[in-house]
C-alpha cells in the first residue's frame, strides 16, 4: 500500500510524524508532501528520516531547467504511484482549496491530479471548524466520496475548548487502511436507499417535517457504491452534496417518495429504508399562505402512506432493511417493527441521546435481525456506522445466495 501523506500548516503538523510511523507499522510506504506553512512547524528532515524517502515541499525545483521540468510534472507521478491520499492536518485553507479546485502549490495540485481514495483529517480553531464556509466545503468533499475523520473535542492550542483537535492517530491510520482495502462484496447488487425527511405542506409556505439531515442515508449510499453496487438514492429535501457515482431521485412528500421507491423496486435487490418519513399530512392544504390570527387553530391530519410496510408486502426475495428511531424500549420496538413490516433487519437508535442521530455527524445503533442476538454498534461517525451496517447486509445477502 502506497500512501501520500499531505501535511498542512497547523500546530497539529507535528502529529503527522506519528501518523507516518503508524502507517508504516501497518505496512504502508509513505510519501510525504508538505505545504510551505507546514515547514514552519516541522522540518522536512523529520519526515525524511522517518520514512526514508524524499519529502516534497514545493511545486518547482530551484535546480536546472531539467530538474524544474521534472518537478513541474512530479504531482502526476505522485498521484499515479499512491493508492490513498491522506491529509493531516487538513487546515481550513486546504479544505477550501480542495473544495473549489484551487491549485497553487504541490499538495493542492496533487489533489486535483489524484484519482484514488482520499482521507481528510481536519484540525483548526473551533470557530473556523463551525463556520458555514468550512461546513459547506466539507459537504462538497463528502459528496465526492472522501472520508472525513472528524476532529476531536478538547483544549485547543488557541486556549479555547471545543471541536477542532486533530483526531487520534490510530483512528486516522485505520481510516486510511479501510480506504486502501475496499470491499467489493456488493458487486452485482442494485441497492435502493431512501434518505432524509419528507415535507408535508400545511399551506403555501409551511410544512410538517422532522430533524432528519439525511446524513445516515447518504453515507450508506456512498458506501454501497464504493463496494461496487449500483445505487439509487431517493432523497427528501436535504442540504447535502450528492454522493459520487449514485443515481439520484429527489422528492419532497411521502407520497412522492412512495411512488419513486415503487418505481425502482423491480430493479433493486437490496432496499435500505433510512428516510425519516413524516407520519401525517394535510390532505387539503390550501394553495395560499394562511394568515396568522389571535385565534387558536385546529388541523385535521391524515396518516401518510406506510412505505416500509408496502415494501414488506412486495419485496419478494429482496433484502429489506428498515430504520427505527425511538426514545425508549429500543430493541423491543425494533423487533416489533421487524415482524410487522416484514423486514430482514432493523437499524435502531435512541434519538433522545444528545449528539447522535438526527442532524448529527455521529450515531450509535443496534442491529436487530431474525433469530439472532442484537448487535450494538458503539458511537462512531455515520460513515463508519454505514460500513458496519453494510457488512451485515452483505452477510445476509451471502446467506440468501447460499440457500
Amino acid at each position: 500500500m502506497n500512501v501520500a501523506l499531505g501535511v498542512g500548516g497547523g500546530i497539529a503538523a507535528y502529529k503527522a510524524a506519528e501518523l507516518a510511523r503508524a502507517l508504516m507499522e501497518r505496512g504502508a510506504t509513505v510519501n510525504v508532501v508538505m505545504t510551505r506553512a507546514a515547514e514552519e512547524f516541522v522540518r522536512p528532515l523529520t519526515f525524511a528520516a522517518l520514512t526514508g524517502r524524499k519529502v516534497v515541499t514545493g511545486l518547482f525545483s530551484a535546480g536546472s531547467s531539467e530538474d524544474t521540468l521534472a518537478s513541474a510534472i512530479e504531482h502526476i507521478r505522485v498521484a499515479q504511484e499512491n493508492d490513498v491520499l491522506v491529509v493531516a492536518p487538513a487546515t481550513a485553507d486546504l479544505l477550501a482549496k480542495f473544495s473549489h479546485g484551487l491549485a497553487d502549490d504541490f499538495l493542492s495540485t496533487l489533489y486535483l491530479a489524484f484519482t484514488g481514495r482520499v482521507v481528510l483529517a481536519p484540525a483548526m480553531n473551533m470557530n473556523m471548524w463551525n463556520h458555514a464556509a468550512t461546513q459547506a466545503n466539507l459537504r462538497t468533499l463528502l459528496g465526492r466520496g472522501h472520508t472525513i475523520v472528524d476532529p476531536g473535542v478538547g483544549a485547543l492550542a488557541c486556549g479555547m475548548v471545543g471541536a477542532g483537535r486533530l483526531a487520534e492517530i490510530e483512528a486516522i491510520a485505520d481510516a486510511v487502511l479501510h480506504k486502501a482495502s475496499p470491499k467489493h462484496d456488493l458487486e452485482g447488487e442494485t441497492v435502493l436507499v431512501t434518505a432524509g425527511p419528507t415535507q408535508e405542506p400545511l399551506d403555501a409556505v409551511r410544512y410538517l417535517s422532522n430533524r432528519s439531515s439525511g446524513k445516515m442515508g447518504y453515507a450508506i449510499a456512498q458506501e454501497a457504491a464504493r463496494r461496487g453496487a449500483r445505487v439509487i438514492l431517493v432523497s427528501g429535501p436535504v442540504g447535502l452534496a450528492e454522493p459520487a457515482g449514485v443515481e439520484m431521485v429527489h422528492v419532497q412528500t411521502a407520497a412522492q417518495m412512495h411512488d419513486a421507491v415503487m418505481t425502482h423496486l423491480e430493479e433493486s435487490t437490496i432496499i435500505v429504508k433510512a428516510a425519516a418519513v413524516a407520519d401525517y399530512y394535510r390532505a387539503a392544504a390550501p394553495p395560499n399562505k394562511v394568515k396568522k390570527t389571535a385565534a387558536r387553530m385546529s388541523l385535521e391530519l391524515d396518516p401518510t402512506v406506510d412505505i416500509l410496510a408496502a415494501l414488506g408486502r412486495n419485496k419478494g426475495d429482496r433484502l429489506l432493511i428498515g430504520f427505527a428511531a425511538e426514545t425508549e424500549d429500543l430493541v423491543a420496538e425494533a423487533r416489533r417493527k421487524l415482524e410487522s413490516k416484514h423486514c430482514d433487519m432493523i437499524v435502531a437508535n435512541l434519538v433522545s441521546q444528545s449528539g447522535i442521530g438526527f442532524d448529527s455527524d455521529e450515531n450509535e445503533v443496534v442491529l436487530v435481525k431474525r433469530d439472532a442476538d442484537p448487535v450494538k454498534i458503539q458511537r462512531a461517525p455515520k460513515t463508519e456506522i454505514a460500513a458496519r451496517i453494510l457488512d451485515e447486509v452483505a452477510a445476509l445477502r451471502l446467506a440468501v445466495h447460499a440457500k
